[in-house]
């Protein structure tokens, strides 16, 4: 199996977890399950119709204000972006309008709920991405748009969960999602980067990293 990034040859392992055969990649740290075991968006659907997020859950809120204080603490002596996208925001606009009311407008896209696709036509100075990278059957394709998208010297923001090695994934919440299907760590996205002639800015060695395009 070649990896779905750098194309390497991976190995294999069967993740007893969830019983799924999943492959690992030693040159960029990809983990991903197999490709046979991919969903299209009609089946995720289903899935993501059952998130209960709302607007006026407090948590909710903190969980999208400590990914805004990283991105904002990480900027260092960068420009102020002014415009944004927040790719894959599902449902909700709640990522979009706390950026939006700290002056960053940020306008919501998705692909299943808010598919308006004149915003990928757009340039902005920052596009963030919250628990969209693990569900990608072609992370390549999706973060070349994404830059597309992203102004010169602009910011992409990403929070996924960062695997920890295949010691161990079987125990790990995260694959039991069966819409999770790729599982990266700060090292795969140095290769996307240098892929895509970006750069990592910072990361928090968990779940949160942000990208900069030379």
């Amino acid at each position: 199996m070649r990896c779905l990034i750098c194309q390497s040859e991976c190995s294999s392992f069967m993740d007893k977890g969830t019983d799924s055969p999943t492959h690992h990649c030693s040159e960029c740290d990809l983990i991903f399950k197999d490709p046979s075991l991919f969903q299209d968006l009609s089946i995720q659907k289903l899935r993501y119709d059952l998130h209960q997020n709302s607007t006026e859950d407090m948590e909710y809120r903190a969980y999208f204000q400590k990914f805004i204080d990283f991105v904002l603490s990480s900027m260092g002596e960068r420009d102020y972006p002014k415009s944004g996208l927040d790719f894959g925001s599902g449902r909700s606009s709640l990522l979009a309008d706390m950026m939006s009311d700290i002056d960053i407008t940020t306008l919501p896209y998705d692909p299943v709920y808010r598919a308006d696709e004149e915003l990928l036509d757009g340039r902005y100075n920052i596009v963030t991405s919250v628990e969209v990278f693990e569900h990608l059957t072609d992370p390549i394709s999706t973060l070349k748009q994404i830059v597309s998208m992203t102004s010169s010297k602009g910011l992409i923001a990403i929070r996924t969960e960062f695997h920890h090695g295949v010691d161990g994934h079987e125990k790990w919440y995260y694959p039991k999602d069966p819409t999770h299907i790729l599982f990266y760590t700060p090292k795969t996205f140095e290769k996307l980067s240098e892929i895509f002639g970006c750069k990592v800015v910072a990361h928090n060695e968990k779940n949160m990293i942000l990208l900069e395009i030379n």
